[in-house]
């Protein structure tokens, strides 16, 4: 049976805490990241987010990650920490060719 390797990409991602809902709608809308504002313990809910699949749930602790194309999408905490590793400034220059 063939084998494939995944090409290495580097990808922006936040992990949804399920209490820093306006970082994530800026990393979503593609702003600045914005302060938190206080929410009420206990607010921790899945977010729902529009994926080229169709609506997908984050729940609090997956990662919601920026692909290659721009598009948005949710990866549960075990297989982003399987699959994506921090990356140095100095690579992400090195990838974006300076």
């Amino acid at each position: 049976m063939p084998k494939y390797w995944k090409k290495p990409i580097i990808v922006e991602a936040i992990q949804w805490t399920g209490y820093n809902h306006d970082q994530l709608i800026a990393f979503i809308c593609g702003a600045d990241a914005l302060p938190d504002a206080p929410r009420p313990l206990g607010w921790a809910k899945p977010f729902y987010i529009q994926t080229p699949e169709g609506v997908m749930k984050a729940d609090p602790g997956d990662w919601v990650i920026r692909g290659i194309k721009g598009e948005i999408y949710p990866c549960k905490a075990d297989i982003f920490s399987a699959t994506y590793e921090p990356v140095a400034a100095e690579a992400v220059k090195e990838t974006n060719h300076g």
